[in-house]
């Protein structure tokens, strides 16, 4: 019996033990519209949730444990998430508080600027710096942005017309990894050719975007998590995964890292290829999300659909959706992303624990090594809130994100 399967069964059982309704119970299909005033007070509930916490965070919230945030210090991949939530918050309120405590809290991530361990730099800078720019006009975070797009770039493997994923620039291991993730750090270097003039961030982000869809993308619209190449003749080796259950199956969460990014890129470059691919990528997911609008981890997970939730997963999907609407016209992505969040909504908040300091839960980190099950995640929160923005302040919003 695998890891999943076991925790399936014993989870289950205790569950039933204790007269309680098994975790991964499928959650109902909402309306085809959710209800406006659900959602807006979804977004009121965020912003009272934030301005009780906030105050007292002075690191990197990664995820709950017990209903309460524990800490990375250093930000890990997820520290732009905190400071862009606050960043959100203060573009929702205009309140003072919240843009002292998204400017402290952006600062803390100043040394990782020149990190080159990680390709995680979009996801560190531009939710916190990009949008601090945007929002302040203080070159400092421009600047720094910018800085931080050069360290990025300088993963990029010219061989195979990659950005490499994980470990040190200078460690042979991984060399030759690419994840589905990456898509979501190409917006820094887009932000970073329109603000110097020079294209080679822009052209390094469009050569990734191409490697993916010509390796990720299957013919029905599905993604792997991992794709490996040989790191010294760029040939392609094939599909992996980590976090997702099987090579051949689709992570949610990879899915919505890449509906979002391609849509991005489209957004970017106006070229037709990436947009086809983001609509196919939209278009896969569709019709599990009619039927159980908060995704499981993984959309072909053997245990389906009585199988653990992902509502980080389904908040990025409906910003991509959404993001996707706006430039296409068709509705059937704008009603399934406020089915999506109308779900989150109705089944997924945390305002019936008085205990919780988190926004969202129903948030599955890492499924396959059993880490952060049914806990809060930083992105969950942060993409929520991202997502009721695009529906109530798309004008500002946009100034704020680059939309």
């Amino acid at each position: 019996m695998t890891a999943l399967s076991r925790r399936l069964v014993l989870g289950g059982a205790a569950a039933a033990a204790a007269g309680l309704p098994l975790v991964a119970q499928p959650v109902q299909a909402a309306p085809a519209k959710a209800d406006p005033r659900a959602l807006r007070d979804g977004l009121d509930y965020a912003v009272r949730k934030l301005r009780a916490v906030a105050p007292g965070i002075t690191r990197f919230p990664e995820e709950t444990k017990f209903e309460k945030w524990i800490y990375t210090d250093g930000g890990g991949w997820v520290g732009g998430f905190w400071p862009g939530l606050l960043w959100l918050a203060h573009l929702e309120t205009k309140d003072p508080l919240f843009r002292r405590l998204a400017e402290e809290s952006a600062r803390r991530l100043a040394p990782r600027r020149t990190d080159l361990g990680t390709h995680d730099l979009g996801f560190l800078f531009y939710p916190s710096w990009v949008t601090a720019w945007r929002l302040t006009g203080n070159r400092e975070w421009r600047d720094g942005a910018i800085q931080a797009a050069d360290s990025l770039i300088r993963r990029y493997n010219a061989k195979g017309r990659f950005l490499r994923a994980w470990g040190h620039i200078n460690d042979p291991g991984n060399a030759g990894r690419v994840i589905i993730d990456t898509m979501m750090n190409l917006d820094l270097l887009f932000f970073a050719s329109k603000e110097t003039g020079d294209s080679k961030y822009a052209d390094i982000a469009v050569d990734h975007a191409r490697t993916t869809a010509r390796h990720f993308v299957r013919p029905d619209g599905s993604t792997p998590h991992v794709f490996d190449f040989d790191p010294a003749t760029g040939a392609p080796v094939g599909p992996n995964t980590v976090q997702g259950y099987s090579p051949t199956s689709c992570w949610s969460r990879g899915q919505s890292w890449a509906i979002y990014g391609f849509t991005t890129v489209y957004r970017r470059t106006g070229q037709r290829e990436f947009l086809d691919v983001a609509t196919k990528l939209a278009d896969h997911v569709l019709p599990y999300l009619r039927t159980d609008p908060v995704p499981i981890w993984d959309y072909r997970s053997p245990y389906a659909p009585n199988d653990i939730r992902d509502s980080s997963a389904g908040a990025i999907t409906a910003c991509g959706l959404l993001d996707l609407a706006k430039i296409t016209g068709n509705a059937r992505y704008r009603d399934t992303a406020t089915t999506v969040l109308g779900a989150i909504t109705d089944t997924c908040l945390t305002t019936r624990s008085t205990r919780a300091e988190a926004i969202v839960a129903r948030g599955t980190r890492h499924r396959s090594a059993e880490g952060g099950i049914e806990v809060s995640l930083p992105y969950g929160d942060y993409y929520y809130v991202e997502a009721l923005l695009r529906l109530f302040r798309p004008a500002e919003l946009g100034a704020a994100i680059g939309l």
